[in-house]
């Protein structure tokens, strides 16, 4: 069949279903409420309405108002209860999590069955993989549920092999891990909650749990590309789990183009100083600035605020530094002023249009699996300073698999030192390592706009999930 007929058929094919769907084929995403999980679910929301899907994205009244004003009007939105409006303010984590399940079990169901009975009845509902109980509220009431894993596959491979008793915990200083499919691992390559398992259990277990029914489930879906972790989805593929990899979830303008007015993911948890950090870079020379930032929830010790801003007042580049509002009067008296010259510091910022800007030559990041996805599609090498959870593990990948950037070595004190911390700065903005890695990022750039873009890996797998949803 030459490539013209098989074109043409596609094309029948789509407009078939388009025709089929008018927007009849609903869908239910459930996010959980933290910037990290929404952002990546919503830009597949819009990916979803693009394809012609009627989508409705649920979260709950801890983050609702953060989604009132959504710049999307292809998603509906819907707020249930998780009982935040009744939670006291110095709620442990363990009683967060139990209450968010006890109200969320009563408010979802009560939300599903509400559109079950409407005109468009959904098919499916998209729900965040460390909520797998969602999978059994949705098949109760009649529909199919589908986990979405918002960290890499990676990170989702290590904690099925530790839920399945592969890794022996405690883990001994020195141990070296090896699994299927993944580079050997240190210690400091892994999960921190597989290592500090007496610090966060209620979270330990939270991420464990996603794999309790996970095979239950029809499709598997993971925010990450093939050409970036190929060998571990082809592990998972072997496994015969059904995964399907649909990201980058970033706004098409920085990736694909192809959706019109997407820009922004259209959630924020804090007001970003759009117009200064744009004067401000546009100031500057391309590739000069160092972008600082440590993500929504990350909080650093005095003693390690004070190490990072005098490396970054050493390094003598140009710095953008996000420090949240929270975290201000950990600054050293002065600071401001003696490197207003050299550096802007801000309470927030919009994180992809700063790395978008020519004059970010590199970015010190913690790792969050956004943010690293966000680096890659734009770019953008990295100064690694991972912190928690799943970053050292997305920090060993950065640099040692994927090769676009350097790792901070903390000291006996778990201490990043300012001397680290110019050494790694000047190695990526000046050093001759950097170019090699800025000539990686480059490439990982194009392959992130690829697997979205039409025929890419990505859009394939969306298209065929679409193209079930429509036929069942």
């Amino acid at each position: 069949m030459n490539s013209s007929t098989s074109n043409f058929q596609r094309e029948s094919h789509r407009a078939l279903l388009e025709k089929k769907m008018d927007r009849e084929t609903h869908i239910l995403l459930f996010a959980y409420p933290v910037q990290g999980h929404i952002n990546p679910m919503l830009q597949f929301s819009k990916r979803l309405a693009s394809k012609g899907l009627r989508v409705t994205f649920v979260t709950t009244t801890s983050i609702g108002n953060s989604l009132q004003a959504l710049p999307c009007h292809s998603i509906n939105v819907e707020i249930i209860s998780d009982g935040s409006e009744e939670a006291e303010d110095a709620e442990s984590i363990d009683a967060a999590l139990e209450r968010y399940k006890l109200h969320v079990s009563q408010s979802l169901p009560k939300l599903i069955e509400k559109h079950y009975s409407s005109r468009y009845p959904p098919k499916v509902l998209l729900y965040d993989s460390v909520m797998p109980w969602a999978l059994e509220i949705a098949r109760k009431i009649g529909i199919d549920g589908v986990p979405f894993f918002t960290q890499s596959c990676v990170v989702n491979a290590i904690y099925y092999h530790a839920n399945h008793g592969a890794i022996q915990m405690p883990i001994e200083e020195g141990a070296s891990i090896s699994l299927p499919s993944i580079p050997s691992l240190g210690i400091d390559d892994l999960p921190s909650f597989l290592c500090d398992k007496g610090l966060y259990p209620a979270l330990l277990k939270l991420v464990l749990n996603q794999f309790s029914n996970f095979q239950e489930a029809n499709w598997l879906l993971c925010n990450t590309f093939n050409e970036l972790e190929n060998e571990v989805v082809n592990w998972m593929t072997n496994q015969q789990w059904p995964v399907k990899t649909i990201g980058p979830a970033i706004p098409s303008i920085y990736l694909d183009k192809r959706l019109e007015d997407d820009k922004e993911y259209g959630v924020h948890i804090f007001k970003p100083d759009v117009d200064a950090c744009t004067k401000w870079l546009d100031t500057k020379e391309t590739d000069s600035v160092v972008y600082t930032s440590f993500g929504s929830l990350a909080s650093l010790g005095e003693e390690q605020m004070d190490e990072l801003t005098r490396g970054l007042k050493n390094s003598n580049c140009y710095f953008l530094w996000v420090v949240r509002e929270t975290e201000q009067k950990k600054l050293p008296p002065n600071f401001l002023q003696e490197t207003s010259e050299k550096g802007l510091v801000v309470s927030w910022c919009p994180q992809l249009e700063v790395l978008a800007h020519k004059a970010v030559g590199c970015f010190m990041t913690h790792c969050g699996w956004n943010s690293t996805l966000e680096a890659l599609s734009l770019g953008v090498p990295m100064v690694a300073m991972p912190i928690w959870t799943d970053q050292p593990t997305n920090a060993k990948f950065i640099v040692d698999v994927w090769k676009v950037g350097v790792r901070i070595k903390l000291d006996e004190r778990g201490i990043a030192t300012k001397e680290e911390i110019e050494l790694c700065i000047k190695e990526v903005i000046e050093g001759e390592r950097g170019k090699e890695m800025k000539m990686n990022s480059v490439r990982w750039k194009e392959l992130a706009k690829e697997a979205v873009d039409e025929g890419g890996s990505s859009d394939k797998n969306i298209e065929e999930f679409v193209a079930k949803l429509v036929q069942s």
